[in-house]
């Protein structure tokens, strides 16, 4: 090899380490280092997700926010923002040399200030490191989408999916600690070109941990079935145009500290999200090349019907009707409570048993049901436990059950839920996205319906038959008989033949 080929190939790796070192750099934030300001944006190692400043109403906004968003979608997918509650107002056409500027300070927080240098957002962790700067914190935009600032020794100080936005993607943990009673969320927009915090936020109920719900403020505006089981749920959705299926993993991670859920995707699957809109509707989406936009294949709640307490006490959001509306059902064996609210379409005063229920009485089963709101879980009981259990307790109305013990975990796994006095939030399910149906055992009077009861209605007629028929022919038997008999001699006198009596 010559010299000028030598030093062409030095030149070539020269550029390639140059090239592999500006763009490992290019993904993070350090202590010392170059800052974040509007113009400059940092790329994860991947591509697929870039962090900067962005207005959401148009680049010609004087109002930006710091956020984090999809790099290789053309339309603009924000899903994380820093300031949403106090956006930048810098002068973009200024020359002046005062910005406003993310950067990790010398304490390992990262700390977002205005141009006067006023600030308006920081991280606020403690690192227990006396010399934090000789620590050397690096703030990292991961192919994922997490922004995680950590020290040298991977010890994660604070991250974006620990403190979400909008969206929960793959990789999120959406759960509850039971030791901090405290869990992630996710908060709408409060409008589609504003990112300050709207009023709808999804998360996990810290009373009852296995239920996730959908609040309107204080209020309870959509609520998922009760999780009974189901560790890893795996849900496919084709491409538009052509024979591509991708999956959704969605898996439950159950602990003495806390309960979660979260989803990967399968690989060559295209981006997927949930998305609290700011309209309440918690969406599924996945981004479509062949429309080039975000496509909602499963919305909550998936109907009006769907919404928290619609259909009243032992009311149920039912199958559509042949109107093409979906529309609210009593349990078999009860009846609308006010027939002349129900015939116009108020469902709010629920539904009333048509014959009253006493201790003795049985269990109906009713499939496929999203279980009612206000479970009380009972530990250690297997399927007979807790069926005995509810039906010893006068005051159980309900039961459900689900066995995990397959699963080889060491602690507890048994789902044994139960509920007293009315039950509220009920749906037929019919789709497999986010509500598994189970099954629902309800105390129901004798005389009342439903699977179990029929079963037990249809055996009784069975074994009540089987004694009456034959006590109808030991009786019935000698009088046919002495009929027969009778007729026989009337039939001899009147035609004059002998009669031997």
């Amino acid at each position: 090899m010559d010299w000028a080929s030598c030093t062409q190939h030095a030149a070539v790796i020269f550029f390639l380490l140059s090239w592999s070192l500006y763009a490992s750099a290019d993904d993070r934030l350090a202590i010392g280092g170059k800052a974040l300001s509007p113009g400059t944006t940092i790329v994860s190692d991947g591509g697929v997700f870039v962090m900067g400043f962005f207005s959401p109403s148009g680049f010609n906004s004087s109002e930006l926010y710091l956020g984090i968003w999809y790099n290789n979608i053309p339309k603009l997918t924000v899903v994380w923002v820093a300031d949403q509650a106090a956006p930048i107002t810098d002068d973009l056409s200024s020359s002046s040399s005062s910005k406003s500027k993310l950067a990790v300070a010398n304490d390992s927080n990262l700390v977002l200030s205005d141009a006067t240098g006023r600030i308006l957002w920081r991280t606020n962790v403690t690192t227990g490191v006396k010399n934090s700067s000789a620590a050397g914190a690096v703030a990292v935009l991961v192919n994922s989408g997490n922004l995680v600032l950590r020290l040298p020794d991977d010890t994660t100080l604070w991250q974006t999916f620990d403190h979400p936005g909008n969206v929960f993607m793959a990789g999120m943990k959406l759960g509850i600690n039971y030791r901090t009673r405290s869990g992630m969320r996710i908060v709408s927009w409060k409008g589609a070109d504003d990112p300050s915090p709207g009023s709808f936020y999804f998360g996990v109920d810290p009373e009852r941990p296995l239920q996730a719900i959908i609040w309107n403020g204080s209020r309870v505006h959509w609520r998922s079935s009760a999780w009974t089981g189901y560790m890893v749920d795996s849900n496919y959705q084709k491409s538009d145009t052509s024979a591509t299926t991708s999956a959704i993993y969605t898996a439950v991670v159950y602990t003495d500290d806390e309960t979660y859920a979260s989803f990967t995707l399968s690989i060559g699957a295209p981006p997927m999200q949930y998305l609290m809109a700011y309209s309440g509707d918690l969406h599924l989406q996945s981004w479509s090349n062949e429309s080039s936009a975000w496509i909602t294949f499963a919305k909550f709640p998936r109907r009006d019907c769907s919404l928290f307490g619609y259909c009243g006490v032992f009311g149920y959001c039912g199958n559509i009707t042949g109107g093409g509306t979906s529309t609210c059902h009593c349990l078999e064996g009860f009846e609308p409570a006010s027939s002349k609210d129900w015939s116009h379409g108020d469902f709010s005063l629920g539904c009333r048993r048509k014959e009253a229920v006493r201790c003795g009485d049985g269990f109906a089963a009713f499939p496929d049901m999203k279980l009612p709101d206000g479970y009380t879980l009972v530990r250690n009981r297997n399927f007979d436990d807790c069926a005995a259990e509810c039906r010893r307790n006068c005051s159980c109305v309900a039961y459900a059950y689900a066995n995990l013990s397959s699963t080889g975990a060491k602690r507890d796994f048994t789902r044994c839920l139960m509920w007293g006095g009315e039950l509220l939030d009920m749906e037929k399910v019919t789709e497999s996205w986010g509500d598994l149906g189970e099954t629902l055992y309800l105390r129901m009077a004798s005389a009342g319906v439903g699977s179990k009861t029929s079963a037990v209605k249809f055996a009784s007629a069975i074994v009540l038959a089987s004694l009456f028929i034959p006590t109808c022919i030991l009786i019935c038997l000698p009088k046919f008989k002495e009929k027969k008999f009778s007729k026989n001699i009337m039939g001899k006198i009147t035609r004059g033949e002998p009669c031997e009596c």
